[in-house]
């Protein structure tokens, strides 16, 4: 039977902030990072996932933890935050998880044969080979990637990031 769909659609004591609903499947998938109630800093928890039919978006259902912030190497003791992240379905059919970790220059990838997971940690993104000879994409603070798998099955990356410097701003009587 179905329910009607309320704001919001998630149960009150989950906070899955910077939310990005997928349609995979017959299903619609939400991703996000993982906030704790009264807590005292942003994205404390692991992925977790939720669901709901395509047809029935009143019926959530917890996927549980899809990925754990200690899985990534960089990330072994779990001090560092996973940020809100972004799933695509590769062209082999898999799923891949995009993401960072607080104020780490890297931006990170899991696979799993699943939408919901669970994740595996894959490696760390890196350029084209005929760009920056395929190094891994180092940045200061990477953060909320973007992912585009266009019809041609090219991925497309979009990230934030923030600036390794102070910037200047000019004087306000300067036209910039």
């Amino acid at each position: 039977m179905k329910k009607q769909a309320f704001n919001p659609y998630l149960p009150l004591f989950e906070y899955v902030p910077d939310g990005e609903p997928y349609v995979f499947e017959d299903r619609v998938y939400i991703y996000g990072s993982h906030d704790f109630a009264g807590g005292q800093m942003y994205c404390p928890g692991d992925y977790v996932a939720w669901s709901a039919p395509i047809d029935d978006l009143g019926n959530w259902r917890y996927e549980g933890v899809s990925y754990r912030a200690t899985q990534d190497p960089a990330n072994a003791f779990g001090k560092l935050q996973l940020w809100a992240p972004d799933v695509a379905k590769g062209a082999d059919g898999r799923y891949y998880l995009y993401y960072c970790l607080s104020f780490y220059p890297e931006i990170s990838v899991a696979v799993s044969n699943h939408p919901a997971g669970p994740f595996e940690y894959y490696g760390s993104v890196t350029y084209p080979a005929h760009i920056n000879n395929g190094n891994v994409l180092h940045e200061y603070m990477p953060f909320d990637p973007g992912v585009l798998v266009d019809d041609d099955g090219k991925v497309y990356l979009y990230y934030g990031f923030s600036p390794a410097k102070k910037l200047e701003v000019p004087d306000r009587g300067t036209l910039v």
